[in-house]
């Protein structure tokens, strides 16, 4: 049994324990939802996957991130409000600010000292699209001085791009669509992202190509600020039951991925 699974398992307890009594549910929500709102924090893009969400042409905000959120608040017997973000370095910095109470998110070290995470739900290959045009074929070739190699700013992926990349540089921009103009323009030779998502934006951009090799998997997983142990609790069961119950099926249904399998590991 790994790390994580008996890290849950404890918090399940804990949350079985918390919620004994209506004086602990009254506290649990003075926790979890200071404002009377449980405010969902949510990276915006037209990105995709299991973690991006969108904006609708009704203004109205779309992706699995709002609908667990969505269902998260209505077992509290909360309103729902989604504070939306350019990418999940955003919602980094700001989980100390007090501006949002869940959020579902890439886990890694440097977010762990930031805020607490709950169990994954989501495990992507992250790897590079390359350029239309390019001699770049893998690593190697791409691995080379002036290559120019471009992630989303303070990102998981990011950070792994810049462990794994010796030579090429590795620059950081604020949103997925800028980055897409770069690319369908020939300004960068390459993007870091999940396969996933990079499989779906080289159909846009005729003449990339998406490379085989993973250089890091990126887990995804829901989270709140640090030092709220009853909200973590509560995420928690939430999310263990998700899987169980069919709520993280229809989230990842009913936002395109129908045929993507919900892995944790």
């Amino acid at each position: 049994m790994s790390i994580q699974s008996l890290r849950c398992i404890a918090l399940l307890l804990g949350f079985s324990t918390m919620i004994a009594g209506p004086a602990r549910a009254v506290d649990l929500k003075g926790e979890i939802a200071p404002t009377g709102k449980l405010r969902v924090a949510i990276g915006i893009s037209a990105a995709g996957g299991a973690f991006w969400s969108n904006k609708t042409e009704s203004g109205a905000y779309a992706g699995v991130p709002v609908d667990l959120g969505k269902e998260m608040a209505t077992q509290l017997g909360v309103p729902v409000e989604y504070v939306a973000f350019q990418n999940s370095g955003q919602i980094t910095d700001a989980a100390s600010k007090g501006v949002w109470d869940v959020t579902f998110l890439p886990q890694d070290p440097e977010r762990e000292t930031k805020m607490s995470f709950g169990p994954v739900y989501e495990v992507a290959d992250a790897t590079y699209i390359i350029k239309a045009g390019s001699p770049i074929t893998n690593f190697a070739t791409l691995d080379q001085p002036a290559i120019k190699v471009a992630a989303v700013n303070n990102t998981t992926t990011m950070r792994g791009a810049r462990a794994h990349l010796k030579n090429a540089n590795v620059t950081g921009y604020q949103t997925y669509d800028e980055i897409f103009n770069l690319l369908k323009n020939g300004e960068i030779d390459a993007f870091a992202l999940s396969r996933d998502q990079l499989n779906k934006m080289a159909l846009k951009i005729p003449g990339t190509k998406v490379l085989d090799e993973t250089f890091k998997k990126t887990v995804t997983a829901v989270a709140v600020p640090l030092n709220h142990p009853q909200a973590l609790a509560f995420v928690t069961k939430f999310m263990t039951d998700a899987r169980t119950n069919g709520i993280l099926r229809k989230a990842y249904d009913d936002n395109g991925l129908k045929d993507a399998p919900i892995r944790s590991e």
